[in-house]
């Protein structure tokens, strides 16, 4: 059995800076690389957690476009944090990107990120028309 591996990019999303993929679909899952805050015209960061975190999940949302889903594809996501002090900043940010249904998520504080960030955000979505059920009452 074949499976497709499809690399993603959006030009409206900074460029990698490494030997890496802005997003790879395998099947019907895309697995977006970290974004980090920064500007895709001047490639530099923008100022502050709460900038950083913003900007992070528009290039996110410009990258997810491109591979034809949206926030609400994603089923995972990891926030890695260069001071875990700013968790509650970042979480005011990412709730206006995921409104509902969020999807499981994982937080770390990291020695450093590249260029110095503050926030960097990595997801996994599922390419297709989602479908929401509600949770069954116990």
């Amino acid at each position: 059995m074949s499976v497709v591996r499809k690399i993603v990019h959006s030009n409206l999303a900074p460029a990698a800076i490494g030997p890496y993929s802005q997003a790879v679909l395998v099947d019907k899952t895309l697995y977006v690389s970290g974004q980090l805050g920064m500007d895709s015209v001047s490639g530099n960061l923008v100022e502050g957690v709460a900038a950083q975190a913003k900007k992070a999940l528009e290039n996110m949302g410009h990258i997810l476009e491109a591979a034809g889903a949206s926030y609400k594809n994603v089923v995972k996501t990891t926030v890695l944090l260069a001071d875990m002090k700013d968790f509650g900043t970042v979480n005011d940010v990412y709730r206006t990107f995921f409104t509902e249904n969020f999807p499981a998520r994982a937080a770390y504080q990291v020695a450093a990120l590249p260029r110095g960030g503050l926030v960097e955000i990595e997801a996994v979505a599922v390419i297709g028309n989602i479908i929401d059920e509600k949770p069954a009452s116990l």
